[in-house]
């Protein structure tokens, strides 16, 4: 699992139990598979299709710091899918998994764009150098 962002539990993200609020955490993973997805398709017309089970392991409290982690699961014609986990930094405690994610990129008209990728690409690897 490649860990990309990392978030700090501030007192906006919590909810009446003074804990992580699950939303937050879903729109952060979502906006992080985004990005990746992105990237990887290079393509900026990449929505969310599908989310698998989502399994809250443990919580965060106001202070703590979250990473982000994704895997590459597959490539599919129009497709990336992702797993994902969200552990606390300091303890590596799991906070939350999701063991999948499916990102489509879109043409113009909003209909699956091909994408002939087949394996991981890193950005530095595509700059000319």
């Amino acid at each position: 699992m490649r860990f990309h962002t990392r978030k700090w539990i501030k007192p906006q993200d919590l909810n009446p139990n003074g804990t992580l609020f699950g939303g937050r955490l879903l729109e952060w993973i979502d906006e992080e598979a985004a990005l990746y997805a992105i990237i990887q398709l290079e393509n900026p017309k990449t929505v969310t299709k599908f989310m698998s089970e989502i399994d809250f392991k443990s919580s965060a409290k106001p202070g703590d710091i979250v990473e982000i982690g994704l895997d590459v699961v597959a490539f599919g014609k129009a497709s990336l899918t992702l797993s994902c986990e969200v552990r606390n930094k300091m303890t590596r405690e799991s906070i939350i998994t999701i063991d999948k994610i499916v990102m489509v990129g879109l043409d113009e008209q909003g209909t699956p764009k091909a994408h002939g990728k087949t394996e991981v690409e890193f950005v530095k690897n595509r700059l000319k150098t």
